[in-house]
C-alpha cells in the first residue's frame, strides 16, 4: 500500500487548480529537525569547544595577571571596580564580566548565531535539509533557538568559572562596591544573575544582526565578522560625544548599564532603556531574517 497521500492545494492563478502535493503518511512539519538534534550537531563542532575553552580560561589568566601585577596605581586615591577584583570571589566574577562585556562576549554570540545558517550553505547541505523536507520557518526557528541557547550558556559559563576560581583564590565574601559599602554573598549572587540576564538581552542586537547576515550569505566568516564589525562601529560611534542624545539610540551606549545593579540601591532606568533599545532592534532584524529566507532561492 502506498505510503503517500494526496493533499489538495488552493486554486492557482486564473482559477486553475494546483497539482495535488504528495505527503508521506505520518509526516509532521513540527517534528522535523528537533531542537535536541540541532543542539547535538552544534555541540559537536570544534568552534563550540574552542569558544568554551577561551571563556573558561579567562579567569585563570586574570588570576595570574593580578598575582604578577601586584597593587594597582590609584591616581587621586580613587577606587574602581578593577581595584576590588581580589577582594572576594564575587568581586572577581564582576570584574570578569566588566572586562569581557564590551568585546569578548560579543564573539560567541556572533559566532553561534551567525555561523548557523551560513555554514549549512557553505557546506552545500542547506538545500538537502530543506528537501528532507524541513520547512524553512522550522529550520530557522530551530537554529535560532539553539544559537541563542549556546550564547546564553557562554555568558553563564564565564561568571560561574570566575566565581569558582575567585573564591578559591581570594575567598568567599561580600561584593565590595567601589563607591562604598558592600553586598552580602547571597545578594551579590542574585545581582550577578541579573547582570548576566541583562548582558544577554543587550547582546540580542548582535545575535539578530549575525543571524540576519547568516541568511543572506553563504560565507560564515562574513556573517560573524560583519556582526562583530558593526558592533565595534557602534562602540566607536558611542564614543563620539558630539552626537549628544543621538547616542541613546545606540545599543552600545547601554552596554555597561548593568553596573547600576551592583549598587546598594540598584537603579533600573538605564537597564530598562538599554533592554528596550536592544529588543527593538533585535525584533526588526529577526523579522527581516525570517522574511528574507522564506523568499530566498536556496541553491547551496
Amino acid at each position: 500500500m502506498s505510503t503517500l497521500t494526496e493533499r489538495n492545494e488552493p486554486a492557482g492563478p486564473a482559477g486553475t487548480t494546483a497539482r495535488p502535493a504528495e505527503v508521506a503518511d505520518g509526516y509532521r512539519a513540527g517534528r522535523t529537525l528537533p531542537l535536541r538534534v540541532e543542539l547535538a550537531r552544534q555541540l559537536k563542532r570544534r568552534r563550540t569547544y574552542v569558544m568554551g575553552a577561551v571563556l573558561a580560561l579567562l579567569p585563570f589568566v586574570l588570576v595570574v595577571a593580578f598575582a604578577i601585577g601586584g597593587e594597582p596605581d590609584r591616581p587621586g586615591g580613587r577606587v574602581n571596580l578593577m581595584d576590588t577584583a581580589t577582594a572576594s570571589g564575587a568581586n572577581f566574577a564582576a570584574v570578569n564580566l566588566f572586562v569581557s562585556a564590551g568585546f569578548l562576549l560579543v564573539i560567541p554570540v556572533a559566532l553561534f548565531c551567525g555561523d548557523t545558517v551560513a555554514s549549512e550553505a557553505g557546506w552545500s547541505s542547506l538545500r538537502y535539509l530543506l528537501a528532507a523536507p524541513v520547512p524553512r520557518m522550522r529550520l530557522l526557528w530551530s537554529k535560532l533557538v539553539v544559537g541563542l541557547g549556546l550564547s546564553l550558556a557562554a555568558m553563564v559559563l564565564l561568571p560561574v568559572v570566575a566565581l569558582a576560581v575567585g573564591t578559591a583564590a581570594y575567598g568567599w565574601g561580600p561584593l565590595r562596591i567601589p563607591t562604598g559599602g558592600a553586598l552580602d554573598p547571597g545578594t551579590a549572587a542574585q545581582r550577578l544573575v541579573i547582570v548576566v540576564a541583562y548582558l544577554f538581552v543587550s547582546q540580542l542586537v548582535t545575535a539578530a544582526l549575525a543571524f540576519w547576515l547568516s541568511t543572506r550569505t553563504d560565507a560564515p566568516l562574513g556573517a560573524v565578522g560583519g556582526a562583530v564589525g558593526l558592533t565595534i562601529v557602534g562602540n566607536v560611534l558611542d564614543a563620539v560625544t558630539a552626537l549628544g542624545d543621538w547616542r541613546h539610540f545606540l545599543p552600545a551606549h547601554w552596554q555597561f548599564a548593568w553596573a547600576d545593579a551592583v549598587q546598594p540601591s540598584p537603579e533600573w532606568s538605564g537597564m530598562i532603556q538599554g533592554a528596550a533599545v536592544s529588543v527593538t532592534y533585535a525584533l526588526v532584524l529577526f523579522a527581516l531574517a525570517f522574511r528574507g529566507f522564506v523568499r530566498k532561492d536556496v541553491v547551496s
